[in-house]
């Protein structure tokens, strides 16, 4: 009979699952999507940018300045003008390639454009965009 008590004495015995190995692995995963994630760094300004039939889409890792309707050109929520356009290219090409995308209001001057993608072009930058709107 002691050996019946101590038999069910042990199987009364509650189990307790172990969940330490899942939250590790959550935080893994965690982890590992933040860094993995695409962060892409907008101009900072809203602009009316002009349509056109053959817009198409363009890969998210791109160096995005703007142009605004009163002629400020902008990057990253800062005034960088024409002149800064050049560095900033420069600077960024240097991390990684990428394309570069001028989102030009569509009542900016098209002489500022001409001069934005020259700076553009002369920094190294081998492919130069203007966003429009489908």
């Amino acid at each position: 009979m002691k050996d019946r008590r101590l038999l069910f004495a042990d199987q009364s015995h509650v189990e307790e699952i172990n969940i330490s190995p899942l939250i590790d692995i959550v935080f893994i995963l965690l982890i590992f999507f933040i860094v993995t994630t695409v962060f892409v760094e907008e101009t900072g300004v809203e602009v009316q940018r002009p349509q056109a039939a053959s817009a198409s889409q363009l890969e998210k890792h791109s160096i995005l300045i703007a142009i605004t309707a009163d002629g400020r050109v902008i990057y990253g929520g800062n005034e960088i003008g024409v002149r800064g356009v050049r560095g900033v290219v420069k600077r960024l090409l240097k991390q990684k390639d990428q394309p570069v995308i001028v989102q030009a209001d569509k009542d900016a001057p098209v002489d500022l454009y001409a001069r934005v993608h020259d700076e553009a072009s002369l920094a190294g930058a081998k492919q130069i965009n203007l966003a429009t709107r489908n």
